[in-house]
């Protein structure tokens, strides 16, 4: 029986262009006004320092030249600036990146510049899965910290309250099964009493190889559009739990 629902954010819950086009535009625009922190901020130069050791490891040839032509060692904060804007036009993922762009994030949604759309079925339905007291939890690329300040501001409020774990890629990358595994363990249940909801397929793969049930979210304006051999909803309200329990019971 399902006990957790652990959703993904981007084409799932909330439009992928609000991330490409609002989030991560805002973010690159305001890299250097946060990291001109650094003297000031101790988590902005805990942060730096993190990406200059991920630097060091990157073995991606731009990147390898990049750290070959900075002038001080270790590399100054505008030569870190230079690599994380790299990341971001290259959309390489950075657990330090992603760090950064949320506190960037978290002044923009603190003085109203930025407001979550949410899909118009997404609350309606949290609530009801809560009702039947399901556990939601949250697996995204974003930091917590992201995922927290996007369902804090939406424009249907604050609606963190709705989940009870959160997750991002400290946990291990979306596309390993080995994550969800982990998942389910610290959620303290097995994996078949997990659903994974996501737009993208791999990330289904993934969660399924781990013994989850899945169900892919086929969003009109998403990139992904074939499921595969994943159930498929085009709005949460469309998952039949009754049909994914049934389904258990029979494969017992």
């Amino acid at each position: 029986m399902i006990r957790v629902i652990l959703l993904d954010i981007e084409g799932t819950t909330c439009p992928v262009d609000f991330v490409s086009q609002t989030l991560f535009p805002f973010a690159q625009k305001n890299l250097n006004a946060a990291l001109m922190t650094r003297s000031s901020d101790a988590e902005i130069d805990a942060l730096l320092q993190e990406a200059i050791i991920e630097w060091l490891d990157d073995s991606d040839p731009t990147s390898k030249r990049m750290l070959s032509q900075t002038i001080q060692k270790p590399p100054s904060t505008r030569e870190v600036e230079d690599y994380l804007q790299h990341l971001i036009q290259s959309d390489r993922k950075s657990t330090s990146l992603k760090e950064l762009q949320g506190k960037i994030w978290e002044q923009g949604y603190l003085s109203g510049e930025l407001i979550s759309p949410l899909f118009s079925d997404v609350c309606k339905q949290l609530d009801s899965w809560k009702c039947k007291g399901i556990t939601l939890a949250v697996y995204s690329s974003g930091s917590i910290q992201a995922q927290k300040l996007l369902y804090a501001h939406t424009n249907e409020g604050d609606i963190t309250d709705r989940f009870d774990y959160w997750f991002d890629t400290r946990t291990g990358p979306k596309l390993d099964h080995q994550s969800y595994t982990s998942i389910a363990q610290k959620l303290g249940v097995q994996s078949n009493q997990v659903l994974f909801i996501s737009d993208h397929p791999g990330e289904c793969d993934a969660a399924r190889q781990s013994g989850m049930s899945t169900v892919f979210c086929l969003r009109a304006s998403n990139q992904h559009q074939d499921p595969g051999d994943h159930a498929v909803a085009e709005q949460l309200c469309d998952i039949d739990l009754e049909k994914i329990n049934t389904a258990h019971n029979n494969q017992r």
